[in-house]
């Protein structure tokens, strides 16, 4: 199968040795012990040797973690097997401070400080708010935070019925403009069958394109066929390798397992084909654009310079859009100078047409973005 190499010598350097940021999902059964429903202090104190060995490299570093169902409902005293939705929701509330606790108390001696940041999937289809949780995490990593994101299993229903935060890691790498996602699981790698039933399953060290073949080999989500939540581990991939992030499978029941993960452990990488800020302008550039920003001249100078676009330096704002939709910008003699997704509502944007940003808070009666359209943002 040309989209499956045996290793890195046809695909270069292992990508987490390389990357800038990294996001790690750790599941419930790493965190939380199935027999005493306590946290494995052991190996999360291994983990935040491993998080500050990575961050020491310099590498931002955001955990996507499960376990507050898991730790919640023994405070709760609730019965072992599927909870009803209502009990595991209340159990996520109770398990999640916990959680956060946890990790907390494992990071501090480190002089590392931690953010609790719970999301839905929502958070990423729904583009304003997929911004405002971008910029939210580009606050926090610049600072320094690793972040603790989890399901906000208190509202929302889909981790709850299927169990997975694996594309919940995904939509965060892409929101977070991650390098390499690591997902933590039971087995090394991805394989060709069940490698606990079938003696001569094939693991598959990199995989370059997902394509049908190995789709089928995953199996179904939820049902028998899927081989240890493989499914929705593709289907995380997919995200991943669109996004411009590599990742990662590997058995995450071993010590510091991102140190043996950069330093050769078995497992399997999915390889992107570009990288996280190419893969978001071509994702931007590919929108149609809701509306059209008119610059002078000084505004279309620093465009090209890189910059972002200020609010002072806008002529007039056509057209009607809501905050993220795409919009062009270009100048009085219609030349384009770039697209990119806007802070602001196109009433809004009206408003603060050739204000100062210190005027926007008095304009709007809120406190607003610096930039019109922030250069992350923006293809020119």
């Amino acid at each position: 199968m040309a989209s499956v190499n045996s290793g890195f010598e046809s695909v270069g350097e292992n990508p987490l040795k390389t990357a800038k940021r990294v996001v790690v999902k750790i599941g419930s059964a790493l965190l939380v012990d199935a027999a005493s429903g306590q946290l494995r202090l052991d190996w999360l104190k291994s983990l935040a040797l491993d998080i500050c060995a990575q961050k020491k490299q310099g590498r931002d570093v955001v955990v996507v973690s499960s376990g507050s169902i898991a730790l919640g409902r023994r405070v709760l005293g609730l019965a072992e097997g599927v909870l009803p939705l209502e009990q595991a929701q209340a159990a996520a509330a109770v398990g999640q401070i916990r959680l956060a606790r946890a990790y907390e108390e494992i990071l501090a001696p480190y002089d590392i400080k931690t953010a609790q940041v719970l999301l839905t999937l929502d958070d990423s289809a729904n583009r304003r708010r997929y911004l405002n949780s971008r910029a939210t995490f580009e606050a926090l990593l610049g600072y320094g935070v690793v972040p603790i994101v989890n399901e906000n299993d208190t509202v929302a229903t889909d981790e709850i019925r299927f169990g997975d935060n694996d594309r919940l890691a995904a939509q965060v790498a892409s929101m977070a403009g991650a390098d390499v996602l690591v997902l933590l699981s039971d087995v090394d790698g991805f394989y060709s069958a069940n490698p606990k039933t079938d003696p001569d399953a094939r693991k598959f060290e990199t995989v370059s394109e997902i394509t049908p073949e190995l789709e089928a080999m995953a199996g179904d989500a939820g049902t028998a066929a899927a081989k240890g939540g493989m499914k929705t581990k593709l289907m995380a991939a997919k995200t991943a390798m669109q996004a411009g992030c590599a990742m990662a499978i590997m058995e995450g029941n071993q010590l510091e397992p991102l140190g043996a993960l950069q330093s050769g452990a078995p497992s399997s990488w999915f390889l992107a084909a570009t990288n996280p800020k190419a893969a978001r302008k071509q994702w931007i550039a590919g929108m149609k654009p809701r509306g059209t920003v008119v610059v002078d001249a000084g505004a279309a100078q620093a465009l090209q310079s890189g910059k972002s676009l200020l609010s002072a330096g806008v002529l007039s704002v056509q057209g009607k859009f809501d905050r993220g939709d795409p919009v062009r910008i270009v100048d009085l003699n219609n030349i384009e100078y770039g697209r990119g997704l806007i802070g602001y509502s196109s009433s809004e944007a009206v408003a603060i047409a050739g204000r100062k940003s210190s005027e926007i808070a008095e304009v709007l009666g809120h406190t607003g973005r610096a930039a019109l359209v922030h250069r992350d943002d923006m293809v020119t």
